[in-house]
């Protein structure tokens, strides 16, 4: 930790280079950030709903919570962001936020996993995405804050491995302990929260003098959700792309259960195994783009080409899935979503802190980014039941728009001028 009289103001350059102990904590810390997210969204959540409601009315009541819970990480994570950026105390800007957020939002995985009506899921669920998307807002910010711009492919794609691993190893908890609700939800949240609070112990965090933290006015409580597009649109674009990319993967998270019941005429019980087996194709594929991807994206000095040409895969993916009768063609079909996944992810996160609007204020404006993950998450569920309806039902039309909206977001990231 540094001493306060070294402390820094916003913005302060990152090191010039960080080793490989760094990179590994900060990894393993990042993927404990996905795992508290992902157990509930890939599995969990759908077959607690199911379990209160019926298969019938399932998927309605999965929007009203999927939604609630993403509306509320729209303002959980720039404010949190904004909040770690004036941060002036003895443990640093973005600890503090690390370990409360995690206390926090596991109280509300708590509530979930305990509640007896959709009206509890929802409450415990938005606690649970309020408190943790502190938690991811000030593990973003470590990015731009701790890591030179020679190495953030490198490093982004290291961090584009957590989301698959994290999937990997929350459906394989969820199956090895089905039938016991309480374990399905919690022990993802004490693996993830071991992993967060090592790092939390271990990161040189940055330090605000408190002399030197800006003033808060009224216009500061309001610029912390918005960035003006006309001023920044290389961000804009930037946030477009990644919008309409997280619409497609939050179609296929959302509903995969629901395709696996209805559309390919498996039975409950044995829905945990088979996302497994999916994700794990899924990941595999995910982990290699993303590690290749990064680093040769830092390599050729070029982000936007890779963006775009891993947004055309998941399109791809999207139409291949939408298309499948078995699960041996969904099988492929998620393994090249995971392609297309990993490419993206890995330079995509790179890039953003390339345009960022200013660096002093860096965890608020990749929270009002974090509006492209969750959003989608919001719309997506709030659309599907309407495209289906539409579609006599046919997850084969929902799954196309899924790729209507991956190829669009492979070309909203070529108006970036800032970078080739």
């Amino acid at each position: 930790m540094q001493d306060p009289s070294t402390a820094t103001a916003p913005g302060s350059v990152p090191r010039d280079h960080v080793g490989w102990g760094f990179v590994v904590l900060y990894t393993l810390s990042y993927l404990g950030t996905c795992l508290l997210f992902i157990a509930p969204l890939a599995v969990t959540l759908a077959l607690k709903v199911n379990d209160l409601v019926g298969k019938d009315a399932a998927p309605a009541s999965l929007a009203l919570v999927a939604g609630a819970g993403s509306a509320v990480s729209l303002v959980g994570n720039p404010l949190f962001g904004r909040l770690s950026d004036r941060t002036a105390s003895r443990w640093g800007m973005r600890r503090p936020w690390m370990v409360g957020g995690l206390v926090v939002g596991t109280a509300g995985i708590v509530v979930v996993a305990t509640a007896t009506s959709v009206a509890t899921v929802v409450l415990g669920w938005c606690v649970a995405q309020l408190f943790f998307n502190a938690v991811l807002a000030v593990h973003v910010a470590v990015l731009p804050d701790q890591v030179p711009t020679s190495q953030r492919g490198m490093v982004s794609g290291v961090l584009g491995v957590c989301l698959p691993v994290a999937s990997i190893g929350a459906t394989f908890v969820v199956k090895l302990f089905s039938g016991h609700e309480l374990a399905m939800f919690l022990l993802p949240c004490a693996v993830g929260g071991v992993l967060i609070l090592v790092f939390a112990a271990n990161l040189d965090d940055r330090r605000l003098a408190a002399e030197v933290r800006p003033a808060w006015t009224l216009r500061d409580v309001v610029d912390t959700f918005i960035v003006n597009p006309r001023r920044h649109p290389d961000f804009a674009w930037a946030f477009l792309s990644r919008f309409l990319l997280v619409m497609a993967y939050a179609f296929l998270t959302t509903y995969q259960v629901y395709f696996l019941l209805d559309r390919l005429h498996r039975a409950e019980a044995d829905i945990p195994g088979l996302v497994f087996l999916g994700t794990l194709a899924q990941s595999s594929a995910v982990v290699l783009a993303s590690l290749v991807g990064g680093r040769i994206s830092d390599w050729v000095g070029r982000r936007k080409v890779f963006v775009c040409a891993a947004a055309l895969v998941y399109a791809v993916a999207m139409v291949l899935l939408s298309l499948a009768t078995t699960f041996a063609m969904y099988m492929v079909a998620v393994a090249v979503s995971g392609v297309g996944f990993g490419l993206y992810f890995a330079v995509d996160l790179a890039l953003v802190t390339e345009v960022l609007p200013d660096p002093d204020n860096a965890a608020k404006d990749l929270g009002v980014f974090n509006y492209a993950g969750a959003l989608p998450f919001t719309i997506a569920p709030a659309l599907a039941p309407g495209i289906l309806s539409l579609g006599a039902g046919s997850y084969s039309v929902l799954f196309a728009a899924a790729a209507a909206c991956a190829a669009a977001g492979a070309f909203a990231v070529l108006p970036v001028k800032a970078l080739r």
